[in-house]
């Protein structure tokens, strides 16, 4: 005699069906609707919509119409719950030709309309209009936007300085606590723009790209983590720009950096008096690795130090000046990329670390004569 098992599942209300399908692949929770009629349109209130490589799995000429329709359907009918999170992945932009014509705006902009509080956008090989309303939600907590490689229209606004014009990159969001701007357009050369961020209550900003033609930070007082990546380039003052940018989040309490010897040469540094983790990635810097004693005089309360950058001979270490957080407060130092032009620099560490735990040292480009030769200088 078959058993009848009984569907505890549907019996839930439906406000906890729809958050246990914002967990699934959107293609699963639509084919929840297949189970009874109490699941036929529960799918349709998910606060989670995701459109990566796995729903787009599967499209062809034929049903890509049908596909679009539905999204349009699923993200613009009314009376609709609020979002917490809606992604977009480059896979999307591959269909999105003359023949299909998705509205990528309008998706964003309906998105936005349900009070999403998280959009993830790669934008990678699309070429498409980002509506300004995007950069004003009041709603949003986290912004991430990809748009390395491809060059594509984002709104700008025209703004007169001097003698120029600019377009203005310009993220008004108060309520934004995560932003990840990779937004390398170094290679289109008739690109002006600035950056124009006011978020007071960012936590985690990521930003990568060229030095900008300008950058107006407000002041970011709640800002934990930073990760920034920036090159210069020899048709503005990238250091006097870039300074205004590292000036703009110099509360954060946890930095990752990685900049090229044109940046930074004689910058003005900010007192970093929050910052207690550095990880800087510099590169092409020959001979100037001594920026990094100038940055370190800047982070008093300094307790982890991650270098990784390649070193060429002639610093003079030890005729430095030694800095505060050196002397106290640092615990914890990390090197890669060792090289044997580094030894001055670990010594130097060594000899002025006062309070210095632990010491890391990664040797995995040398050779087995090369390492043996290096433990014997340091011994």
């Amino acid at each position: 005699m078959a058993m009848c098992v009984e569907d505890r599942i549907s019996s839930f209300l439906d406000p906890i069906l729809c958050h246990i399908l914002s967990f699934l692949p959107i293609k699963e929770a639509v084919r929840t609707s297949i189970i009874s009629t109490k699941w036929r349109y529960l799918f349709a209130s998910i606060s989670t919509i995701k459109f990566d490589g796995y729903s787009m799995s599967g499209l062809t000429d034929r049903n890509i119409d049908s596909f679009k329709n539905f999204v349009d359907r699923l993200l613009k009918s009314p009376d609709q719950v609020s979002l917490d999170c809606f992604r977009l992945s480059h896979e999307i932009c591959l269909w999105n030709d003359g023949d299909h014509d998705f509205d990528i705006s309008g998706w964003i902009c309906a998105a936005l309309c349900r009070g999403v509080k998280e959009i993830d956008l790669q934008l990678g090989y699309l070429e498409d209009i980002l509506p300004a309303v995007l950069f004003t939600c009041g709603s949003l907590v986290t912004l991430k936007l990809d748009a390395v490689g491809h060059k594509f229209k984002l709104y700008f606004r025209d703004s007169f300085f001097g003698d120029s014009i600019f377009s203005v990159i310009n993220i008004q969001t108060p309520s934004l606590k995560r932003f990840i701007l990779d937004f390398d357009l170094g290679g289109f050369g008739d690109l002006n723009y600035v950056v124009v961020i006011n978020a007071p209550n960012l936590v985690y900003f990521q930003y990568s790209d060229v030095v900008a033609q300008g950058y107006t930070l407000s002041t970011m007082k709640s800002i934990e983590k930073a990760h920034i990546s920036i090159c210069g380039c020899d048709t503005i003052d990238s250091q006097t720009i870039a300074t205004h940018l590292i000036q703009g989040i110099c509360n954060v309490r946890s930095l990752r950096l990685t900049i090229d010897k044109v940046i930074f040469r004689t910058i003005r540094l900010p007192i970093f008096h929050n910052l207690i983790e550095f990880e800087f990635l510099g590169h092409g810097f020959n001979g100037r690795e001594t920026w990094l004693v100038e940055f370190l005089h800047c982070v008093h309360n300094l307790k982890t130090l991650i270098l990784n950058f390649s070193v060429v001979a002639g610093t003079q270490w030890k005729v430095l000046e030694v800095p505060f957080c050196l002397s106290f407060h640092l615990k914890k130092i990390e090197i890669s990329r060792f090289n044997t032009y580094i030894i001055e620099i670990v010594l130097y560490f060594l000899d002025n670390a006062m309070i210095l735990e632990k010491l890391i040292i990664t040797m995995d480009n040398l050779t087995v004569t090369q390492k043996k030769k290096t433990r014997k200088q340091l011994l």
